[in-house]
């Protein structure tokens, strides 16, 4: 195989985005000194509207299309998407390729105290969040908080929560943590408490079918066990043919004894959750993803997930 010494990263531009493309870049850097790393910056229709909660815009590739887009026409050679905002349908001629190891999966709750947690908000505490899957879980164990709509990039809610009469937001570790504002973390909200989004903490890395160089090249950055866990789980999505439209949690896990799966499917209120866990081989990630979506489904979620495809 030709050995090239280019490689093009195409990136959103959003703080959170390039620092998981300047990740990346610097971690192929270590791994292959010859070559030459550039980021190409793409603007995506969910970068672009702001002021619309992500539930209403219809999520067919909302952070991701402009990317593939750039991947089929071979502007870039690898695009490096948050695995939870990357479409379990991947468009013809690309393939998402390698996964990273990840990072805590957890959601945080940022109040204005430290220390507050989910159980010592005031009552009536009004909480920000753009995600579904947060305020289904948030609202069944909490159904006195009042619950405001947030979109933007993790400093801009951080902002946003310090200029407002809101009591907290809720925002993944991932991102929080990685952008180093750890400081503002209130409290950890356990998987128990919160599921969290499907392939939440891992980064995805897509690229076209037949670029062999890329495909060779990120195999380096590859962790196989976060690949497996995050196969269960959008898997599972899949089956339920759902995105963030939806309130879906679920979060997979490779052990020595096998890969255990737990997941959830909440009505909007929160006031009914279906919540249901499985263990399996390793091997089949995908047919125990499948077959705990059947399970959810049977146990009364398709009357949910019904319910809210014909708000839609």
């Amino acid at each position: 195989m030709e050995m090239k010494n280019q490689l093009i990263i195409g990136s959103r531009a959003s703080t959170l985005a390039l620092w998981q493309s300047t990740f990346i870049k610097s971690e192929l850097e270590k791994r292959f000194k010859n070559l030459n790393i550039t980021i190409k910056h793409i603007k995506t229709k969910g970068d672009k509207i702001l002021d619309v909660a992500l539930s209403k815009i219809g999520d067919k590739g909302l952070f991701t299309k402009e990317l593939e887009q750039e991947l089929l026409n071979g502007n870039i050679d690898i695009a490096v998407h948050s695995l939870k905002d990357l479409e379990t349908h991947i468009p013809d001629g690309l393939k998402l390729a390698a996964v990273t190891k990840r990072h805590e999966v957890e959601d945080v709750l940022i109040a204005k105290k430290p220390g507050v947690t989910i159980q010592t908000l005031p009552l009536d505490a009004v909480v920000a969040t753009g995600s579904l899957r947060r305020r289904s879980q948030l609202q069944h164990i909490r159904p006195d908080i009042n619950i405001v709509d947030l979109r933007g990039n993790v400093l801009t809610r951080i902002e946003k929560l310090l200029t407002s009469d809101w009591d907290a937001i809720i925002l993944a570790r991932a991102g929080v943590e990685r952008l180093k504002l750890h400081k503002h973390i209130s409290s950890y909200i356990t998987v128990d408490e919160i599921l969290p989004a499907v392939g939440q903490g891992a980064l995805g890395i897509e690229i076209k079918e037949d670029n062999r160089f890329a495909d060779e090249i990120i195999q380096s950055v590859h962790d196989e066990n976060t690949f497996i866990a995050v196969s269960a789980e959008r898997s599972l999505l899949k089956s339920l043919q759902g995105g963030c439209q939806v309130p879906i949690g679920a979060y997979a896990q490779v052990k020595s004894n096998g890969l255990y799966l737990c997941a959830m499917v909440g009505s909007l209120d929160g006031r009914i959750i279906f919540k249901k866990k499985v263990r399996g081989s390793k091997k089949y990630p995908e047919k125990i993803g499948k077959a705990l979506a059947d399970d959810l489904l049977k146990a009364g979620a398709r009357s949910i997930l019904d319910e809210i495809y014909r708000g839609r």
